[in-house]
C-alpha cells in the first residue's frame, strides 16, 4: 500500500500539522491501495501563507514565462501519462481502455488549451472610446476544490488557468480520489514551478474546504461538486467577498424527435449516460422522446442497454467499471428502488450487483420507461449509470419538459431538422447544447444555468475567470 500523507506546500513535501489518516479504497476491489492524511486548518494557513508570498514575484512574470511552464508541463505530462492512467484505475475503478483514451487526455487537452489562451491573450488594451488603459491582472491567491469523478480533468480546468493568469493557488483534490492530484504535484515540481505558487492539501470538506472558503487572505475559490457543496462553499465565502466560481450538478435532458435517425440517436443516448460508470455532471440522464415513436425507442433501448457490460478495470475492452464508494452505490439503489416503488418500469438493470461481481461496487446498466418529469428518478442526480426514459407530445412541450429542471449544465438535441435543431437549442436553459451526438472541444465555454453554478471554464473563458480588470484612466 502505498503511503502517501505529505503535503506539496512551498514547494517542498511537509508532513501535515497533524496526523489524520485515511484509507484510498479502490472500488473495484474494496481494498486500500493507499493511505493520505487528512488536513486541517492549520496546513491550509500554511499552505495559504506560501501561496501568498509567491503571488508578489509570480504576478509579475511575462506571458512568456508562464506560457514556458506550461509547455514543460505538458511535455512532462505526457511523458508520465501511464502512471496518470494507473493512478485514476485505483482511486476511481475507470476501466484501463477508458483512462488511456478518455481520462488521462483531458489534462493534455486543458493544458494544452490554455496555453493557446495564454499566447493569444490580450491582457492590456485601450477603452473603446480611448482614454483609458483597460488592464487584466491576476485575482491572487485561489483556492481551488476539485471532484473525484473526473480526476485529472478539473485539476488541469483550474490550475492551468490560475497559472497562465499569474495566479497561485491551493488545491484541495477529492479526498477519495487524491492520487492523480498527488501525481500531478510531481509534475509541476519537475517542471519547474516556482515555490509557493502550486501547494496541494488533502482533506475533506469539513477540515480543509471550508477554511479554505473562509480564508481571508484567499481572494477566489473554484469549486466542482456537488450543488449541496457548492453551496456551503459560497455561504462560508461570503464574509470575505471573495469569487466564487461553480461547477455543480446536473440532471441534463435529451430530446429525441421522431425525425432523428432512432437507433443511431438511442446508441448514442445510452453510451453517453452509462459512459465514466455514469459519473459525469452533464451526463444525459433524461431522455424525453416524442410519443409517436416511443415505445419504438423503449425497445431500442431494452436491446442495446445489454451490449453495455461491466467488468475488472484493470482488464482491456470497452466495459464500464464500478462507481466510486460503498456510500455512492447505496444512493444509486436507493435511487433505483425508488423509481420501481413508484411505478417506473425497468427495461434493462433494476437493483443490485450484476452476477459474479459480488465484491466492487457494481451498479448494472439501468433503463426506465413510463417515467413522469415529477418522479423522484428524473428530478435527481442520480449519478451513476440511470437513464430515465419520458414521453412528450409537442415540440414546445418538451421544451417546458427539459427546462422544469432546478439544474441546468447540458442539454442534448436529436433530430433529423436542422431547423429544429437550431430553434429548441436556443430555447434550452443550458450552458451547452449538443446536437445529434456532436461534443465540444476543450476551448469552448464549459458551465451551467441555474443551480448547476456559475462563471466558466476551459480555454480563454477559464483564464478570464482568474482575471481581475481594471481601468487605467488619465
Amino acid at each position: 500500500m502505498m503511503e502517501k500523507r505529505q503535503f506539496f506546500i512551498d514547494g517542498a513535501w511537509v508532513d501535515p500539522a497533524e496526523a489524520r489518516d485515511l484509507e484510498v479504497i479502490n472500488p473495484a476491489t474494496e481494498k486500500a491501495v493507499a493511505v493520505i492524511s487528512l488536513g486541517t486548518a492549520a496546513d491550509v494557513d500554511r499552505a495559504v501563507e506560501a501561496a501568498k508570498r509567491a503571488f508578489l514575484s509570480w504576478s509579475e512574470t511575462s506571458v512568456q514565462e508562464r506560457a514556458a511552464l506550461l509547455e514543460r508541463t505538458i511535455e512532462i505530462y505526457e511523458r508520465r501519462s501511464a502512471e496518470m492512467d494507473e493512478a485514476i484505475r485505483l482511486e476511481m475503478g475507470a476501466p484501463a481502455d477508458f483512462t488511456r483514451e478518455q481520462q488521462t487526455p483531458a489534462g493534455t487537452g486543458h493544458l494544452q488549451a490554455t496555453l493557446e489562451a495564454l499566447k493569444s491573450h490580450q491582457f492590456e488594451r485601450p477603452s473603446p472610446r480611448g482614454g483609458s488603459v483597460l488592464r487584466h491582472e491576476p485575482i491572487g491567491v485561489c483556492g481551488l476544490i476539485t471532484p473525484w469523478n473526473w480526476p485529472i480533468n478539473q485539476i488541469a480546468a483550474k490550475v492551468a488557468p490560475a497559472l497562465a493568469a499569474g495566479c497561485t493557488m491551493v488545491l484541495k483534490p477529492s479526498e477519495i480520489a487524491p492520487l492523480s492530484g498527488l501525481l500531478f504535484a510531481e509534475i509541476l515540481d519537475e517542471a519547474g514551478c516556482p515555490a509557493g505558487v502550486f501547494n496541494l492539501v488533502n482533506g475533506d470538506g469539513p477540515g480543509v474546504g471550508a477554511a479554505m472558503s473562509a480564508h481571508p487572505d484567499i481572494d477566489m475559490m473554484s469549486f466542482t461538486g456537488s450543488t449541496r457543496a457548492g453551496v456551503a462553499v459560497t455561504q462560508s465565502a461570503a464574509p470575505t467577498v471573495k469569487r466564487v466560481a461553480l461547477e455543480l450538478g446536473g440532471k441534463s435532458p435529451n430530446l429525441i424527435f421522431a425525425d432523428a435517425d432512432l437507433e443511431t440517436a438511442v446508441r448514442f443516448s445510452l453510451e453517453s449516460c452509462f459512459s465514466n460508470t455514469g459519473q459525469s455532471c452533464d451526463a444525459p440522464t433524461r431522455l424525453l422522446v416524442e410519443n409517436g415513436v416511443y415505445e419504438q425507442v423503449v425497445a431500442l433501448a431494452g436491446n442495446i442497454a445489454p451490449e453495455t457490460t461491466v467488468g475488472d478495470p484493470a482488464k482491456p475492452g470497452g466495459h464500464i467499471g464500478p462507481v466510486i464508494s460503498e456510500l455512492q452505490y447505496e444512493r444509486i439503489q436507493g435511487h433505483i428502488e425508488r423509481g420501481v416503488a413508484d411505478g417506473a418500469r425497468l427495461v434493462a438493470g433494476g437493483p443490485g450487483k450484476p452476477e459474479g461481481y459480488e465484491t466492487g461496487y457494481y451498479v448494472k446498466p439501468t433503463v426506465f420507461a413510463g417515467v413522469t418529469n415529477q418522479m423522484s428518478i428524473a428530478r435527481n442526480e442520480i449519478f451513476g449509470p440511470v437513464l430515465v426514459m419520458i414521453p412528450f407530445e409537442t415540440e414546445d412541450e418538451a421544451i417546458r419538459m427539459a427546462n422544469d429542471t432546478p439544474y441546468g449544465l447540458a442539454a442534448y438535441v436529436q433530430t433529423g431538422d436542422p431547423e429544429r435543431a437550431k430553434r429548441v437549442s436556443r430555447k434550452l436553459r443550458a450552458g451547452s447544447v449538443y446536437i445529434n451526438g456532436a461534443s465540444p472541444d476543450w476551448d469552448v465555454p464549459f458551465g451551467g444555468y441555474k443551480q448547476s453554478g456559475n462563471g466558466r471554464e476551459y480555454g480563454e473563458f477559464g483564464l478570464e475567470d482568474f482575471l481581475e480588470l481594471k481601468a487605467i484612466t488619465g
